[in-house]
């Protein structure tokens, strides 16, 4: 069901003091930030690998990430894992009883399909399926 590590979505207040960082003093490739308006975030996606690293700064304070921030401060938000197929994966999980936070993908950033598995299934981490496109 999952191939490969997608991304590890980093929770952040600003973008534009935190990229330089990562793509200055890590040397990881900046490869494009997007306004996904549906989830209230600005994400920048930096390649390491295979595997990204997604920053996500709130674009409003009743964003799920803001509210993360809130109470835990920057860092790890969750961990995405690539799949094949979003639906599949979904049904699946919840046919072996996980919680999912979304029972039905929706858009994620960069064209891709995602869900998210509970994090009272996986053990605290809040887990993301992702379907890319390409």
């Amino acid at each position: 069901m999952l191939t490969k590590i997608n991304h590890i979505g980093i929770a952040v207040s600003s973008l534009d003091e935190t990229i330089p960082f990562y793509r200055d003093n890590l040397r990881m490739v900046c490869t494009g930030t997007e306004e996904v308006v549906e989830q209230k975030v600005r994400v920048a996606m930096l390649q390491i690998g295979e595997s990204l690293i997604e920053l996500l700064e709130p674009t409003s304070p009743d964003s799920p990430v803001a509210k993360f921030i809130e109470k835990n401060g920057a860092g790890i938000h969750h961990i995405a894992y690539e799949v094949a197929d979003v639906e599949a994966a979904i049904a699946t999980l919840v046919a072996d009883g996980a919680r999912m936070v979304d029972a039905v993908p929706r858009n994620g950033a960069h064209g891709t399909r995602i869900a998210f598995i509970h994090p009272k299934s996986s053990g605290g981490v809040l887990t993301e399926l992702c379907q890319s496109w390409h």
